[in-house]
C-alpha cells in the first residue's frame, strides 16, 4: 500500500504522479488521500460554504483523477483508491497510513513560507518515524 497526499498544488500532483509509478512497479495498491480542512473559530460562521468548497475540491481532484486514469489505460493499469477525510492534514495522513498499513508514504514539498515555522506535513510525517516517507519537490 503506497499512500500519496493530494491537495492540488503542483506538487502533490508531482508527487501522486510518482506515487503513481512506484506502486505500479511494486505491484501495490494506490491510496491518494486528500484532507479537507477543518473549520476554524474565524471561519465558523462560513461553515457551509467552507464545507461545500472543500468537498467541491474533493470532487474535481476525483474527477481529474479518473481522467488522468482512462488516458492512461493502455499503457498501464493501477489498483488505487481516493481516500478523503477531514481535520489536519498531518494527523488525517498519519491516521491513515496506519489504518490502511501503508507501506511508504509520498507527498509533495510545502508550497508556503510559512511553513518554515510551524513545519510542513512532510516534515511532520518523516519526524514521526513510523513509514518511509518520500517528499517530492
Amino acid at each position: 500500500m503506497i499512500l500519496a497526499g493530494l491537495d492540488g498544488s503542483d506538487s502533490s500532483w508531482r508527487a501522486t504522479a510518482y506515487a503513481a509509478g512506484l506502486a505500479r512497479r511494486q505491484n501495490a495498491t494506490l491510496a491518494v488521500v486528500y484532507v479537507q480542512p477543518v473549520l476554524g473559530a474565524a471561519t465558523a460562521l462560513a461553515g457551509a460554504a467552507v464545507g461545500e468548497t472543500t468537498q467541491e475540491i474533493a470532487d474535481e481532484l476525483l474527477a481529474a483523477l479518473r481522467e488522468s486514469e482512462r488516458r492512461l489505460s493502455d499503457v498501464w493499469r493501477l489498483d488505487w483508491r481516493f481516500v478523503t477525510v477531514q481535520g489536519d492534514p498531518f494527523a488525517g495522513m498519519a491516521r491513515l497510513a496506519d489504518e490502511l498499513r501503508a507501506d511508504a508514504v509520498v507527498v509533495g514539498a510545502s508550497e508556503r513560507a510559512g511553513h518554515r515555522l510551524i513545519g510542513s506535513v512532510a516534515v511532520r510525517l518523516v519526524k514521526a518515524g513510523r513509514w518511509p516517507v518520500t517528499v517530492v519537490p
